[in-house]
C-alpha cells in the first residue's frame, strides 16, 4: 500500500531521478547499490507500478515517475522543514508563548521576568493576558497557556500550584487624610470611611469581605471598578480609602496614593504559578517557568 511508502524510498528515488545513475545516487544517500535498488523496488510495489525505465544502458523516467518526482521533492522538503521547525523548538531557536496573570502581577513584576527570558531566548514569540484572577485559572484550565500567575485556586485534580510568595493587604488612602499620621492601620479604621471596592465576581473582594464578616465588620462601600488601578486613581481623587495587594503598591503610589500596614485582621493571599497537571510544558513554557521561579 502507498501509505507503506517511507522516507527512505523517496530520498533513494529522487536521487537515482536526479543523478540518472544508481551508482552515483548511492553515493549520495550512502546506500549500498543493493540496497538503493531494493528501497526503488518496494517504492514501485508501494505505488503499483515503474518509476524508472531501466536498460543496460540508460536509466529515465516513466511518465508516472516524471510526475512524481516534483511531489517526492516537496514531500521530503516539507519533512526536512518540520525537522528543523521542530529542533528549533526544542532548542529554543523557534517558539510562542501564553502567559496569563492577574493585573497586580502583571503590571509589576511580570515586565522584568519577560525582559530577562527575552535576553535568554530573542527569538520566543511571548503573548500576555493580563486578566482578573479567577479568569487566569481558566485559562489555564481550559489549556489556552500554559502558564498562569494567580492567587492559591485551592485544592484541584487538574491544577497544579507553586507558590512565589504571600501577598499582603495595605491600606490606600488620599494624600493628608488624617489616618496617615498611624504607622499601620486598623480595619476598623478604614470601615468608618467612604470605601472603594473591587467589584463581586472578585476572589480579592471574596476574602476581604468574608474576613470582615468574621470579625463582625463591614465596609462602608461608595464606589466600585473592576481594575485596581482605577481604585487606586478614585481614592487619589479623595473619593475614599480602600485596601489593595502589596504588590500593587509602587503602582498605587505612583498614582499619588498613600499606603500603610493594614492590621486588625492582616489579610494575605499566596501568589503562585499555576499550570495544568498531567499536561507537560512546552520547552518554551518550561524555560520560562524556571526563569520566573528564579527571578520573582
Amino acid at each position: 500500500m502507498a501509505s507503506n511508502i517511507t522516507v527512505k524510498q523517496l530520498k533513494a528515488f529522487v536521487a537515482v531521478a536526479q543523478a540518472k545513475s544508481f551508482a552515483e545516487a548511492c553515493s549520495l544517500v550512502h546506500l549500498s547499490q543493493p540496497a538503493l535498488s531494493i528501497a526503488i523496488k518496494n517504492l514501485e510495489e508501494a505505488v503499483g507500478g515503474q518509476l524508472l525505465a531501466r536498460s543496460t544502458r540508460t536509466l529515465a523516467l516513466t511518465p508516472e515517475g516524471a510526475e512524481f518526482l516534483p511531489v517526492a521533492q516537496r514531500l521530503l522538503s516539507d519533512w526536512e522543514g518540520a525537522l528543523d521547525d521542530l529542533h528549533n523548538r526544542f532548542s529554543l531557536q523557534r517558539g510562542r508563548l501564553a502567559v496569563a496573570a492577574m493585573p497586580s502581577f502583571a503590571s509589576t513584576q511580570l515586565p522584568l521576568i519577560i525582559r530577562s527570558f527575552r535576553e535568554k531566548h530573542p527569538a520566543i514569540n511571548v503573548s500576555v493576558h493580563d486578566i482578573i484572577a479567577e479568569d487566569v485559572v481558566d485559562m489555564v484550565r481550559s489549556g489556552r497557556v500554559e502558564i498562569g500567575v494567580s492567587f492559591d485556586p485551592g485544592d484541584s485534580e487538574d491544577l497544579v500550584f507553586e507558590p512565589l510568595f504571600t501577598d499582603k493587604f495595605v491600606a490606600a488612602l488620599p494624600p493628608a487624610h488624617p489616618l496617615l499620621k498611624h504607622a499601620s492601620i486598623q480595619w476598623q479604621h478604614l470601615s468608618k470611611e467612604p470605601f472603594v471596592a473591587l467589584q463581586r465576581p472578585s476572589s480579592v473582594r471574596e476574602l476581604v469581605d468574608t474576613a470582615l464578616a468574621e470579625h463582625k465588620m463591614f465596609l462602608s462601600i461608595q464606589f466600585e471598578a473592576n481594575q485596581l488601578v482605577t481604585i487606586g486613581q478614585m481614592v487619589a481623587a479623595g473619593l475614599g480609602v480602600s485596601a489593595v495587594p502589596n504588590l500593587i503598591m509602587s503602582q498605587m503610589q505612583n498614582l499619588g496614593v498613600e499606603c500603610r500596614p493594614l492590621q486588625g485582621p492582616s489579610l494575605s493571599r499566596k501568589v503562585g504559578v499555576i499550570t495544568r497537571r498531567r499536561y507537560p510544558l512546552s520547552t518554551p513554557a518550561q524555560a520560562f517557568l524556571t526563569e520566573l521561579l528564579d527571578v520573582a
